[in-house]
């Protein structure tokens, strides 16, 4: 193997990042054209260092370019520069997260021989998957999504982390195999084609974003949670090594008294485990903050990190201010309450109406996919990353886990309502889906239309949370798409997933089953995947303690019922912080939301109206079932959101795809 050209960039030193890779047997002047192309459109992922290696493999007539952008935070020095290098095999990896556990894994690995030039957990990645494959993986704890290449097999494979924390993405050209960090980058390489999945936009209008493997574009997927793939000898294979799935909740000792005692033998093996997935995500070069709604979950991250450390915590909360109607959005006394407690060095961002509004145009230009949710990350991605902040540890993921979700009721009775209508006759099913559609409009509206989903002539047979999270049903969807449905490769691929997901909590309580799919489904799909691209528009590394993988692992063991207690929501997760103020864990439960109900009416109306109007939305959504949902809205029969995702997909394509739809 010849190396050809080596590309290094000139600023500071640190690490987070952006990776794209190019396997094609075209010449390395293109390879390295297309691979800057790509690199560039990461930048802000990693502003503070570039690396780009471009090699040729004469005998297997292959060309192999790796790029990457650095955003350091573990070993600030030039020994952390990528793409890097095994010296001894001439193995390559471009890399992007963090293995928390690294240094007790170097140890060992130095203990049997290994040698080491830098003190990143890159190096260790690189050596420990290339000495021993997927039994490495097994050991780290974290977040991670790389691009390996053997030198020897002249294979290269991607690996992405258990729950899909960072992002990969891959494309098969007929002459090549591109992988990267965001879709956007792929595209920028000019090599994938600007064509909309019709599969993906049926997924986005049923969930509010896409779910995986599919992407916006079509071909385009995502090297799904917990999965490998590998390229080599012109085949792609993939397969996984880990997946979220329920196992049958275990016995415990009968009556109310042992149950009691499980209970608290629980609750204590849960409390450590929090604690020390916590202490494993402060491991930093760099100083560490945290967010800070003033809600349990993060409240109980901030806790735990006082208890990890005594250094300086500096915590950060949006807010909003200006207007009376505003105010049921703030809940910045909870947060200050909670940095008091724990003594953090905490910052309020107050924003008003006209500020917020500004900041929208760039937040949905930073979009790497379109997506209902993630403006509100990219906002206090912003106040944090100005303050100076590379990385903060978020309470994302506690209601998955610790089944902290308000709809849990309404699963089981929507579950119950199955059940009923299955053992009524074929004509009295759907008499019940036609008498559906003329219940009242309002929030009684959308449930109508759920059960409509149920009872009639195509009932929907998937689970509960699926029917409950859909933005749009299907009947819906059709009459915004005026597509005929298809069972192309995309959906297949789609449908396969989401089968193998049911499949993998089978036999499991309903409350594991929800909690499982839920981190497979709109955890996964929404919520990881915006708060990757929106604090990383800022250069910023979000960690999430509550999705450590052991601790997630041992989550799904524990009876459903066992992590529910009437009147102490999340009553696990409070344990485990240990003095949270009973202020945070006994009120209503709020979400971090900014309020498009109020602005879609107001200031973003104009901006609505005239995407309405535009002739290329009719290339996705039929223009008269787009200005009935916008009607619906504005006469208070539908939600805000149905408005804004038709909004957000057509902005995406008009300004990722140059309106080439």
């Amino acid at each position: 193997m010849v190396e050809m050209c080596v590309g290094r960039g000139l600023s500071g030193w640190r690490h987070m990042c952006g990776i794209i890779g190019l396997i094609t047997n075209r010449g390395v002047g293109e390879v390295g054209e297309r691979l800057r192309q790509g690199t560039r459109a990461l930048d802000h992922r990693g502003p503070d260092d570039w690396g780009m290696e471009v090699l040729r493999d004469e005998g297997r007539g292959l060309t192999i370019g790796l790029g990457h952008r650095r955003l350091s935070i573990l070993d600030l020095s030039v020994a952390g520069h990528q793409p890097m290098r095994n010296e001894v095999t001439g193995d390559l990896i471009v890399y992007n997260g963090e293995v928390f556990n690294y240094r007790e894994l170097r140890r060992e690995m130095e203990s049997a021989g290994t040698s080491f030039r830098s003190g990143t957990d890159t190096e260790v990645v690189l050596s420990g998957f290339g000495e021993s494959g997927v039994e490495a993986i097994r050991r780290w704890r974290g977040m991670f999504a790389f691009g390996f290449w053997s030198r020897r097999d002249g294979r290269l494979t991607l690996v992405r982390d258990r729950l899909g924390i960072k992002p990969l993405y891959y494309y098969r050209g007929t002459d090549f195999f591109l992988f990267g960090s965001e879709v956007r980058a792929l595209l920028a390489t000019g090599l994938v084609p600007r064509q909309v999945s019709a599969g993906a936009v049926e997924s986005y209008l049923a969930y509010g974003s896409i779910q995986q493997p599919l992407t916006i574009i079509e071909g385009l997927h995502a090297v799904l949670p917990g999965h490998l793939v590998e390229f080599g000898n012109e085949q792609v294979t993939t397969r996984a090594y880990w997946e979220v799935g329920c196992v049958v909740a275990e016995e415990g000792e009968a009556g109310e008294a042992g149950e009691a005692k499980d209970a608290v033998r629980v609750a204590e093996e849960i409390g450590e485990l929090t604690c020390e997935a916590v202490r494993l995500r402060m491991v930093s070069d760099v100083p560490v903050g945290v967010f800070l709604s003033g809600g349990i979950d993060s409240s109980a991250v901030v806790s735990l990190m006082r208890r990890a450390s005594t250094s300086e915590i500096h915590s950060f909360s949006v807010n909003f201010g200006g207007h009376d109607r505003e105010r049921e959005f703030d809940e910045r006394e909870y947060a200050e309450e909670v940095a008091r407690r724990y003594g953090t060095r905490h910052s309020s961002v107050i924003l008003t109406e006209s500020e917020m509004l500004g900041k929208v145009p760039q937040a949905l230009r930073d979009l790497d996919q379109p997506s209902i949710d993630g403006i509100n990350t990219w906002i206090v991605s912003e106040a944090v990353a100005a303050a100076g902040m590379k990385v903060a540890l978020s309470g994302l993921g506690g209601d998955e886990g610790f089944l902290g979700y308000g709809f849990l009721g309404t699963i089981e009775r929507l579950e119950h309502l199955r059940g009923f209508l299955n053992r009524l006759p074929g004509q009295l099913r759907v008499a019940a889906g036609a008498a559906a559609r003329h219940l009242a409009w309002g929030a009684a509206g959308q449930r109508a239309a759920k059960l409509e989903a149920l009872c009639g002539s195509e009932p929907f047979e998937g689970p509960a949370v699926s029917l409950h999270r859909q933005l749009f049903t299907k009947a819906q969807r059709r009459q915004l798409r005026q597509a005929p449905d298809k069972d192309d490769r995309e959906t297949v691929m789609l449908a396969e997933w989401t089968a193998r997901q049911q499949e993998n909590c089978r036999g499991a309580d309903l409350l594991n089953q929800t909690s499982a799919l839920e981190m497979g489904g709109y955890l996964a799909n929404t919520l990881l995947r915006d708060t990757d691209v929106m604090s990383m528009a800022h250069g910023l590394e979000v960690r999430v303690p509550l999705l450590d993988h052991l601790l997630i692992e041992r989550l799904l063991q524990i009876p459903g019922s066992m992590k529910l207690r009437s009147g102490e929501p999340k009553w696990m997760l409070v344990q485990a912080a240990g003095d949270l103020p009973p202020s945070i864990w006994q009120r209503p439960k709020r979400g971090f939301e900014l309020p498009f109900r109020l602005w879609l009416r107001g200031a973003l109306r104009e901006r609505v109206e005239g995407t309405l109007a535009e002739r290329s939305l009719g290339d996705l959504i039929d223009p008269a079932g787009a200005r009935a949902v916008w009607h619906s809205f504005l006469e208070g029969q539908t939600s805000w959101s149905r408005v804004w995702a038709i909004v957000v997909l057509a902005d995406w394509c008009r300004t990722h795809l140059r309106g080439d739809l």
